[in-house]
């Protein structure tokens, strides 16, 4: 059995369990509603407490919803951060932590790491498997984005070419990210520092022309300001990389005698798996340290599956704790028609009829708040995605999947079956007894 179902499609088998899912309140409807037709009964009371009635499917929609919005909304910034890394092959550093170097080489988080000097990027630059050796070299801002100093080479592959206008071609010129709020042709001067220690006069008189703009990419580097890592190195009053006799030329290769110093150097191999020989022969003790962006996150989304197990403890908790102040709402409510019920009873309705009633009655209000908490768990994923894209500026794309629906599914199931106890304690009781109240 467990063969065949790996060998269905992963569609077939979110299909099979939402009907597997589904069954037990199929099975019960069709016990309780065969040969009878309460729903005429079932809307007489949905319109006579109809407030009441609202109030309940509310509460389930929300529960539902919040559990569905944050899973949903968890796996999507998996999957942004994933995209923005994917153009990071492989990241060479100074000995340190590798979560603050991805996060300030791939997610361009202001971080204080050391340097690695001329030599060291000179090794890793003249190495024959080494198509890219990107030197970064952060510091300043404009209008709170980041000025990243690097080498055409790189611009040109994190944009796959794709550049409005033209690529930096010497010292003060500057490709933007998609998102920067500058024209191909506006001139600006950088601040010294990020956020609020930003110094906007340290370097006065010094003006940047913006010539090129990259289509959007959904990372970070959409908010970020590409120069020349030579106009970084000159405007901190340093040497450039390049002999005096070199004039204004721009990009490698760097004399690592006049190498002021880079945090990372972005490397692409010229095949996949030379990046695993690069790896281990760039990390030498003490010196260099080389890491996979890709590694890094996969350890971080380790943390976050334990986070993400986390919220679907809590709202299977939040969803069991709704079920049981639906069941006693269900009590409550039942309480408010029972003269009803027990006329029916006393005009002969048969038991299974009057069952029937309650719970219909209590399971349209559940598959009301489930649908309603289905949509109202898109919306929140949405508006979430926005929230988040606009802080991190990572694009996240947060979407409902049939894990989620099934989650839904579930409870409506469960509680359905829960409400039979109402539906029996209505049976229960005295028909003189409830005619009196």
């Amino acid at each position: 059995m467990r063969e065949v179902w790996d060998t269905l499609p992963v569609l077939a088998q979110d299909i099979a369990m939402a009907a597997a899912l589904l069954l037990p309140l199929v099975v019960i409807g069709t016990a309780l509603l065969r040969g009878f037709r309460p729903m005429p009964l079932v809307r007489a009371l949905l319109w006579r407490f109809r407030w009441a009635n609202v109030m309940f499917i509310l509460l389930i929609a929300v529960s539902t919803g919040m559990g569905i919005g944050l899973i949903a909304q968890e796996r999507g910034l998996r999957i942004g951060t994933a995209r923005a890394a994917e153009k990071f092959d492989l990241v060479v550093a100074a000995p340190g932590s590798e979560l603050t170097l991805m996060l300030a080489s791939v997610f361009l988080q202001p971080s204080a790491v050391p340097l690695l000097d001329g030599a060291a990027y000179d090794r890793i630059a003249s190495h024959p498997r080494v198509e890219i050796a990107a030197p970064i070299a952060f510091g300043d801002s404009y209008a709170g984005a980041p000025v990243v100093g690097t080498i055409e080479d790189f611009v040109t592959y994190l944009s796959d070419g794709q550049i409005e206008g033209r690529i930096f071609a010497r010292t003060g010129e500057a490709v933007i990210g998609a998102a920067i709020d500058l024209d191909i042709g506006d001139h600006f001067t950088p601040a010294h520092g990020e956020g609020g220690a930003a110094e906007g006069d340290a370097h006065e008189g010094f003006e940047i022309v913006v010539v090129g703009r990259m289509a959007r990419s959904g990372s970070p580097w959409d908010r970020a300001i590409l120069i020349p890592v030579e106009t970084v190195w000159e405007v901190h009053g340093l040497a450039n990389g390049h002999p005096f006799a070199d004039g204004d030329r721009i990009g490698p290769p760097f004399d690592p005698a006049l190498f002021p110093g880079t945090p990372a150097v972005i490397v692409r191999a010229s095949e996949l798996w030379a990046n695993y020989a690069l790896r281990s022969e760039f990390t030498e003790a003490g010196e260099t340290m080389a890491f996979f962006p890709g590694t890094v996150l996969a350890n971080l989304y380790r943390v976050m599956g334990d986070v993400r197990r986390a919220m679907q403890i809590m709202s299977i908790v939040t969803q069991v704790l709704v079920a049981a102040s639906v069941l006693l709402g269900l009590f409550i409510l039942s309480r408010l028609f029972q003269r009803q019920l027990a006329m029916l009873r006393a005009l002969g309705a048969p038991r299974r009829f009057v069952m029937a009633v309650v719970w219909g009655y209590g399971v349209t209000l559940l598959a009301a708040g489930t649908a309603l908490g289905v949509a109202l768990g898109f919306a929140s994923a949405a508006v979430l995605s926005r929230i988040v894209t606009v802080r991190t500026d990572i694009l996240v794309s947060a979407s409902i999947t049939w894990s989620e629906v099934n989650l839904a599914l579930a409870f409506l199931s469960a509680t359905s079956l829960l409400s039979l106890v109402p539906a029996l304690v209505v049976l229960m009781r005295p028909i003189v007894e409830n005619l009196r109240q």
